[in-house]
């Protein structure tokens, strides 16, 4: 006979143990803080825009150069899980990490089983990003279903610890997609800490004040090497489109001083050059810097470039930064 037990944390069948994973809780006693890295510089690409060997050949090159870990996104394209066992194979040192992977996409039994292989098999390379993307989005994945974004992380990652899986005891970094103050306060609560995107300077010192000491404070931040500024506004509004026009980043927005107009027009100068890092690259450095004062534990750079392959060169000067 198959029962829970209720306090040991394992399966067990007439009374022999057998271990489940991460006792089951994702992300708790995970270390977040990556070793060996001067500066903890990370970067995120969409893998839908890549053929798969000049992917495989840009995760390569971002390992040599120092980059500590390539996230890869989840909209409507290649699964994360399979492409991060792909890389994961396939590197030696870079870690993976989901930036982020749907709740809606994949029940908590899968998202947990995916994790914890990962981490398993890349001996602890694999760090978990999981976020509710937007109604928009999980309508065109076929959910039209849509709660709460506080109720439905909430509950998703309270039913993964609630899971009595029988794979060995494994565990990973859970890092919770926030923005608005509740949200961070979830992330404080229920994982390793909090990734960010598009956000300002002020934003960071804000999240950072929420999230409290300790927990993992992860930045996302457009950078893009051109001294011409028009330029860079014009390249940076492109990149940025898809978010300008979304409702919950206006609230956030709204909060840190941006207007209705601001978001007209693909984004006015000071959105963009408050959210997108642009110039030379001295100028680069300083803003990813400033993110590291403000509290950030990684940033995590979407290196743009005019030519629209990411800019490896840039990656290579903030990861080996003095």
């Amino acid at each position: 006979m198959v029962h829970q037990a209720e306090t040991s944390g394992t399966h067990r069948i007439d009374d022999e143990p057998l271990p489940v994973l991460a006792n089951v809780e994702p992300g708790r006693g995970a270390s977040f803080r990556p070793r060996g890295f001067r500066v903890r510089i990370a970067t995120l690409h969409s893998a839908d825009r890549m053929a798969r060997d000049e992917l495989l050949t840009f995760a390569k090159d971002a390992e040599v150069a120092g980059i500590e870990s390539l996230w890869l996104p989840e909209v409507l394209g290649r699964d994360p899980f399979t492409l991060a066992g792909y890389l994961l194979a396939n590197t030696t040192t870079l870690q993976i990490a989901t930036g982020i992977a749907n709740v809606y996409a994949r029940d908590p039994a899968a998202m947990v089983a995916g994790a914890s292989t990962l981490a398993e098999f890349s001996e602890g390379r694999f760090q978990l990003g999981l976020g509710v993307s937007n109604a928009i989005i999980n309508k065109a994945r076929g959910n039209p279903e849509w709660q709460p974004p506080r109720a439905k992380i909430e509950s998703y990652v309270e039913a993964m610890r609630a899971l009595n899986l029988t794979t060995p005891p494994i565990t990973y970094p859970l890092f919770l997609a926030a923005h608005g103050p509740t949200m961070l306060a979830t992330a404080r609560r229920f994982a390793d800490g909090a990734n960010t995107y598009l956000m300002t300077l002020e934003h960071t010192r804000r999240a950072r004040d929420i999230l409290g000491p300790s927990p993992a404070l992860n930045t996302v931040m457009f950078c893009l090497v051109e001294p011409d500024p028009n330029l860079a506004r014009e390249i940076a509004r492109k990149a940025v489109a898809p978010y300008i026009k979304l409702e919950y980043y206006h609230r956030v927005w709204h909060t840190l001083g941006f207007a209705n107009r601001d978001f007209e027009s693909g984004g006015s100068d000071a959105l963009i050059d408050a959210t997108v890092a642009h110039g030379d690259l001295s100028t680069i450095r300083q803003r990813v810097t400033a993110q590291f004062s403000a509290g950030a534990t990684r940033v995590v750079v979407i290196p743009l470039a005019s030519q629209g392959r990411p800019d490896l060169d840039l990656l290579t000067a903030l990861a080996n930064a003095p």
